[in-house]
């Protein structure tokens, strides 16, 4: 008899926790609605500018989803769905100018890429004329980043072992603050540096390489960081095993630490390569650009896309130009995509998920 009343006492609570719930399509239809009046809103008052249209939608989303919550399940539950709907809200203003970027590049550029654009460089072709293309740039991107990376990686990758094996005491801490320090260096900072050192002080003329001097030091610390959260993440079981069974400690980090961190490691170096890329300013102090081919990073002025994109764009009232920079930003932005892409999927193939 107890436990029957106590059942009957629990069914009216079960019930008032399961009862009063919008239904599961609710936010999309206060979602149509709010485009719907926020597109009628901004009609009526003459505001031109679609993002207007699209901040007032929002607004008017976040109100009427906690206003009818608030009205059927209670104000407790009302402040869960505002802070979904103000997360949803975010993740749309953030995916939007991306999603549009993308597609406008795309339009701009597409009819501008083919095989004699990616095969042909700028050489006795007019700025203002048609024709031209962008193989010396993509060239010269090619080389300077493989360049920059073959530095970069290298050090990073050590740097972080460091860190995390061995560092202790004030000399780890001051590397780990100049490492924070460096990953909020602009760039042109960089392009200075390199500009005072290399091409200065020591003589050297501009080239490939001086640009690849700028943009390791950019990479580096975005290696090192990655790197480092990366052997963070392998077991300490791993390493302890290991050591009892009479494996030095470089041999247990070359064998175990670094096969084990494999996949976050290169997912860090690619996400690097693709940060660095897109770099402009070091480019234009330290390889001066080019409308040639030069196959030698370490002699003489070189171009590459981002410069090249700029040298184009700059040419007032010229739509040949125009259409030469916007076909070769869609290369750059595929190049950078792809390497996302071989990226996320070294990640997934590296995985512990995975079997590997």
């Amino acid at each position: 008899m107890t436990v029957t009343a106590a059942v009957e006492d629990a069914r009216p609570l079960g019930n008032a926790l399961s009862a009063n719930r919008l239904p599961k399509w609710a936010p999309a239809a206060v979602a149509a609605g709010s485009i719907a009046l926020g597109c009628g809103i901004g009609a009526v008052a003459g505001l031109e500018s679609h993002l207007q249209w699209g901040l007032i939608s929002a607004l008017l989303f976040l109100l009427i989803s906690y206003l009818l919550s608030a009205q059927v399940e209670g104000r407790r539950q009302a402040k869960d769905r505002f802070a979904t709907s103000i997360v949803w809200v975010a993740f749309i203003l953030a995916v939007v100018p991306l999603v549009a970027l993308t597609v406008y590049t795309i339009q701009q550029g597409i009819g501008v890429v083919n095989g004699d654009f990616l095969s042909h460089s700028m050489k006795g072709v007019l700025q203002s004329g048609p024709g031209g293309g962008i193989y010396h740039a993509l060239l010269g991107t090619l080389q300077q980043v493989g360049l920059a990376t073959a530095m970069a990686a290298p050090i990073g990758l050590l740097t972080a072992v460091y860190l995390v094996e061995y560092g202790r005491g004030g000399l780890a801490k001051a590397v780990t603050f100049f490492v924070d320090v460096m990953t909020g260096i602009p760039s042109i900072v960089a392009g200075l540096f390199i500009l005072s050192l290399w091409n200065i002080a020591l003589g050297f003329s501009y080239s490939g390489f001086s640009g690849s001097l700028a943009l390791a030091i950019l990479m580096m610390p975005v290696v090192v960081r990655s790197t480092e959260e990366m052997l963070k993440l392998v077991p300490n079981e791993l390493r302890e095993a290991s050591y009892a069974l009479g494996v030095p400690r470089w041999k247990t980090i070359l064998r175990i630490v670094l096969p084990t961190a494999v996949g976050g490691i290169t997912t860090g170096v690619m996400l690097a390569v693709a940060r660095i890329t897109g770099e402009t300013a070091p480019v234009m102090m330290l390889v001066f650009g080019a409308d040639v081919i030069n196959s030698n990073p370490f002699d003489g002025p070189q171009q590459s896309l981002p410069m090249y994109i700029w040298m184009q764009y700059s040419q007032v009232n010229n739509d040949f130009g125009y259409a030469r920079a916007w076909g070769a930003a869609l290369v750059l932005i595929a190049f950078v995509m792809g390497l996302n892409l071989i990226a996320r999927g070294i990640a997934r193939w590296r995985s512990p998920k995975g079997g590997h």
